[in-house]
């Protein structure tokens, strides 16, 4: 609950914008060492997270753009916004598939190399997100409830004061999220060694993160838009709408993937390699 660590000069250091560069930098790490496990060389590994970050950083904009009022895209909280998670994640995977497709690599290796690393930098990012008071949640009386500072309220205007005046307690959900991918990293790590096929860990990310933010939602309260009038008609969030998509097109996927796995006749592994 530290949005701003300190300044140079009239600049302030944002303490998200350290904690979201560290992450990005051990993801990339985490990348290079799982890549060249599979036989892909470092140094584009790199070049592709590069990339892949400036994809994610455009879509996380596109998004935001769309799913949330009255946006200025010239102002300079547009700029320093982390603008719209699922947009971000579109963005980065299609940068990500173009460079693919134009370095000749295995898509599917690429894939299953940076899903953990994503998994990583979504829990520095969250931690971000808690210090500068974003991404907040819904007042609670439980005792690990948050109550945020006047500097993170005048920064992105979450909460502080109940409605009786006093102080204002709410879920961490920020924290939340964070120590859940915290998990899903492990989990992804461990798949890695384990998989039966190139793109599992894929597939395993985009059945786990929607999962986890799905249920992160029940718990959020700062409304993030209502992406075609979907919010408004079915009582879920643009985050929940879209969480429910991945997740069942990904566990269909896995299922299928899996079973074509298991059949000693299949010939379709090799298209995965």
């Amino acid at each position: 609950m530290y949005p701003e660590l300190f300044r140079i000069g009239s600049f302030p250091i944002n303490t998200y914008g350290v904690l979201l560069a560290l992450g990005l930098l051990l993801a990339l790490f985490v990348a290079a060492k799982l890549g060249e496990r599979d036989g892909l060389p470092k140094e584009r590994i790199y070049d592709l997270g590069l990339w892949t970050i400036i994809g994610g950083l455009i879509g996380s904009k596109i998004l935001m753009f769309f799913t949330e009022d009255n946006v200025n895209i010239f102002s300079l909280d547009f700029l320093r916004s982390g603008g719209v998670y699922y947009g971000g994640f579109l963005g980065g995977f299609l940068a990500l598939a173009f460079l693919i497709r134009y370095y000749k690599f295995s898509f599917w290796k690429v894939a299953d190399a940076f899903a953990p690393g994503v998994a990583l930098g979504q829990f520095f990012g969250r931690q971000g997100c808690f210090s500068a008071g974003c991404c907040w949640g819904k007042p609670t009386d439980l005792f690990w409830g948050v109550h945020f500072t006047e500097a993170a309220h005048e920064n992105t205007g979450v909460p502080i004061i109940s409605a009786d005046g006093g102080a204002l307690h709410l879920h961490p959900t920020q924290l939340y999220e964070s120590f859940a991918m915290l998990i899903v990293f492990g989990i992804l790590v461990y798949l890695h060694k384990k998989k039966r096929f190139n793109g599992q860990v894929l597939i395993a990310y985009m059945i786990l993160y929607p999962i986890v933010r799905f249920t992160i939602e029940f718990f959020r309260d700062d409304p993030r838009g209502n992406l075609f009038g979907l919010t408004t008609l079915t009582g879920l969030s643009t985050s929940q709408i879209i969480s429910l998509l991945v997740a069942f097109g990904a566990m269909v996927f896995m299922y299928w993937r899996l079973k074509r796995v298991q059949s000693p006749e299949s010939k379709v592994q090799s298209q995965f390699e």
